[in-house]
This record gives structure tokens, sequence and C-alpha cells, in this order.
């Protein structure tokens, strides 16, 4: 399992679950049971959250933001693909969220959780 949480997180999430599956000698149904029994989540939910917050955290608030190319550079199919995803787990699009990142942090400066954006790779 050390193994496949390792590549989730190498690759921020844009891996193939069966591809993973494969390269550990085990089904995506055992995968799926062993990652549910130790990490609480299936690995395909763990990629996609990995992916999603590793887009959102290379965001700098401060700056305009081009979500087609954002989504194109982080493998999401097309901008509604993105869209629906930032929906699903915030919440909010993408212009919403950015636009709520952004009243945070002026009115919370230097708070601890505005992390701001991370390095890209």
């Amino acid at each position: 399992m050390h193994f496949a949480l390792a590549q989730i997180a190498r690759r921020h999430g844009g891996l193939s679950i069966r591809a993973l599956s494969d390269d550990l000698g085990i089904s995506q149904n055992h995968l799926g049971n062993q990652f549910k029994a130790m990490v609480g989540s299936t690995p395909k939910q763990l990629a996609r959250f990995s992916r999603f917050a590793h887009v959102v955290l290379s965001i700098d608030p401060l700056e305009p933001v081009d979500w087609t190319s954002v989504a194109h550079q982080a493998g999401y199919y097309d901008l509604s693909h993105f869209d629906r995803e930032s929906i699903a787990l915030t919440g909010r699009n993408p212009t919403d969220y950015l636009r709520l990142r952004r009243r945070f942090r002026s009115e919370n400066p230097g708070h601890a959780l505005d992390v701001g954006p991370l390095p890209t790779d």
C-alpha cells in the first residue's frame, strides 16, 4: 500500500488506477478494498482529491487565472470537467472558489491556512 500511496502523491493523482493495480500485481477491486480498509477511501477518490488539491494550491490567488490552461495542464479533459470536479469537491465553481480564497486572504493576512501557491513541477 505504501507504494500505491507514494505513486499517487508523486504524480499528484494523475495516474491510472488500473495501471497502478497492474504494477502491484493485484486486481483493482483488491486494491480498492485494501485502500478502503487502510486509508478510508478508494485509490481513485484519493487520486481525484490529490490532483484537485495540487491544482488549487498551485494557483496564485493574487494573479489572474486562465482556467482553461489550468484545467489542461492538470490533465482534465476540458474546462467543464474541471468545473464539475471543483463543484463536487468544494461546492463552488473555480471562479467562485478563487473569489472566496481572495476574500479569506484579504480578511486574514498571514493566516496559516493561506498557504499560497506551491511550486509546480
